[in-house]
């Protein structure tokens, strides 16, 4: 189950970091703070985003002769495209929820299904769960564990799974991915990067039995899993697998992308990169 208090934001601004137990401090990074070192462009994305809120203003046509008036529109744009990435990062922890307590009263264990599919619905989201119970079905899917935080202390680094589960007699590491629907109807397939994610998860050394106590386990599922991500939107579910020949060159990626995360601490512990450079004193 989700233990929040076990990732922190870290202050220095490197990221989301873990720790051992509740009473420990934060020591190693996430593994998507670790896959976030590789550079991913959004610029494109958000002045999409923004350039469509901006046409479709019903106030455009009356403020082409103001250009004060046009800034102001343009400022709301931007801020336009900064809420609708909020607003789908919410929605994606809406839907990760429900799916952890899916798997949870498929467990056995306290659950809160019902209060999950009631968020969603209040927010004109229930279509997703539908999608996450049609993939549940579809794969007649055996949860293990929902939510399974992991550590691997040889490269250092955490993180947590979303499930580990049997399907069709097979371990398999599965993570979600809300996504949006293209104009055809179909949902949007998930990003190659979260490849690197699950080999990662994969490649852990423990698994977590205890936050409270730091009680941790060697991990169990990491000998040959499946990994799989499901792309959940709205109009339906869309589930990939992570071809086994391409795992060595993504965890090879991780390693250098942690090694990255490193220099950056060791760089930002050094001290001021530019110093204050007065003129010459006059002879």
């Amino acid at each position: 189950m989700t233990v929040p208090g076990l990732a922190a934001d870290s202050p220095d601004g490197f990221g989301r970091m873990y720790r051992r137990s509740l009473s420990d401090e934060p020591t190693v990074p996430s593994i998507t703070t670790v896959i976030a070192q590789q550079p991913l462009d959004l610029d494109g994305w958000r002045s999409y985003m923004a350039a469509r809120h901006l046409a479709d203003h019903p106030e455009l046509r009356t403020a082409l002769d103001s250009p004060a008036r046009i800034r102001q529109l343009v400022r709301t744009a931007v801020d336009a495209s900064e809420e609708y990435a909020r607003a789908a990062a919410q929605r994606g922890d809406r839907v990760h929820a429900f799916a952890e307590q899916l798997a949870l009263r498929a467990l056995g264990r306290p659950h809160q299904l019902a209060e999950a599919r009631e968020l969603l619905r209040s927010h004109g989201e229930e279509a997703f769960a539908l999608n996450v119970e049609r993939w549940w079905e579809a794969f007649s899917v055996e949860p293990v564990a929902a939510e399974q935080t992991v550590w691997n202390t040889t490269l250092g680094y955490a993180g947590t799974l979303d499930l580990v589960a049997r399907i069709n007699g097979r371990v398999c590491l599965v993570d979600y991915k809300t996504k949006g629907t293209t104009r055809d109807g179909r949902v949007k397939p998930p990003d190659e990067k979260v490849a690197m994610q699950l080999v990662a998860g994969m490649k852990a050394e423990e698994g977590l039995l205890d936050a409270e106590a730091g009680e941790w386990e060697p991990w169990r599922y990491g000998e040959d899993p499946l990994l799989i991500a499901v792309a959940v939107g709205e109009t339906e579910f869309a589930a990939v697998r992570v071809n086994p020949d391409v795992r060595r060159h993504h965890w090879l990626t991780f390693c250098r992308l942690r090694r990255v995360w490193d220099a950056r601490v060791e760089t930002a512990a050094a001290g001021r990169t530019l110093l204050p450079l007065p003129p010459p004193p006059i002879a």
